[in-house]
């Protein structure tokens, strides 16, 4: 069962340890990276090792970007050793669902560099769709939530 882990005393090694391919390195901040950012910006990140049933395989992290006023897929990979198999797509999934329950979200922006193409991909197959809006050589995505907190992107 695909599941999402705050990160722990228990669990940080193993976040730690996860690597990505090395195509990849220059589309995605390591797990490292990611989590000196939430200590930074702890009030308003929210970072989680994405398992299956007791094996972490993935590391998300969702944010709130006060100076836009939005929530935020702020980094996300799966481990190298288990990319392939549907982890991304349901963590990425449980995120949303996380912001929705948690802190009302009705949309989730995130950024991407043009040139992954595996990560526009999933991207899109899960709902997000490109606003025209690029910063800092990265596209901006939305997903987006009617009223009902059901997906209003054409899927």
């Amino acid at each position: 069962m695909i599941h999402l882990e705050k990160i722990t005393r228990e669990n940080l090694d193993a976040v730690l340890e996860m690597k990505i391919k090395e195509e990849q390195r220059t589309f995605v901040s390591t797990a490292a990276v990611s989590l000196a950012k939430a200590y930074v910006y702890r009030d308003t990140a929210f970072p989680f090792a994405v398992y299956d049933d007791e094996t972490p395989v993935g590391f998300i992290m969702l944010g709130y970007y006060e100076a836009r006023n939005q929530y935020t897929l702020w980094a996300f990979f799966i481990d190298e050793k288990y990319q392939g198999r549907g982890y991304g797509r349901r963590a990425l999934e449980l995120g949303i669902a996380y912001l929705k329950e948690k802190h009302g979200a009705r949309e989730v922006f995130t950024g991407v560099i043009p040139e992954n193409a595996a990560a526009l991909s999933l991207y899109r197959s899960v709902g997000f769709a490109e606003t025209g809006f690029a910063e800092n050589g990265m596209l901006e995505m939305k997903f987006s939530l009617d009223e009902n907190g059901d997906d209003k992107n054409n899927r």
